[in-house]
């Protein structure tokens, strides 16, 4: 079992930077690959950001690629989400999720275990 707690998201005029954590719980947690989600009003989730297990691959959506940089300390049971050039489309409450995998995921469906979401909103 892992529990994830999500944090660092707010406000942020367009243009600005945030960088969102998600910690888990349990020591087992290199075990994982990690993901980030988004899901915005109105709107189906959808994937942002994947990790694996040792940090060596990572995949992004299109929209976020070379904005947002996806990373993890496993000494810290932590992943992290750096996102730059924000842009009110990036408006959503965000989520990490974990799964056991060797290959990357990118559909929330495949996750086993989520965080509680951030919101992040950019304002024009």
């Amino acid at each position: 079992q892992v529990q994830l707690v999500d944090s660092g998201g707010g406000l942020v005029q367009a243009g600005g930077s945030l960088r969102l954590s998600c910690t888990a719980s349990g020591r087992t947690f290199s075990s994982y690959a990690m993901g980030w989600f988004r899901q915005a009003p109105g709107k189906e989730r959808e994937f942002v950001a994947f990790i694996n297990w040792s940090g060596s691959t990572t995949r992004y959506a299109d929209s976020v690629k070379g904005r947002f940089t996806i990373s993890r300390d496993n000494a810290k049971n932590t992943v992290y989400l750096q996102m730059n050039g924000l842009n009110p489309e990036d408006t959503a409450v965000y989520y990490c999720a974990a799964v056991a995998t060797l290959m990357p995921k990118l559909m929330g469906h495949e996750y086993d275990y989520w965080g509680q979401g951030t919101q992040v909103t950019v304002s024009s």
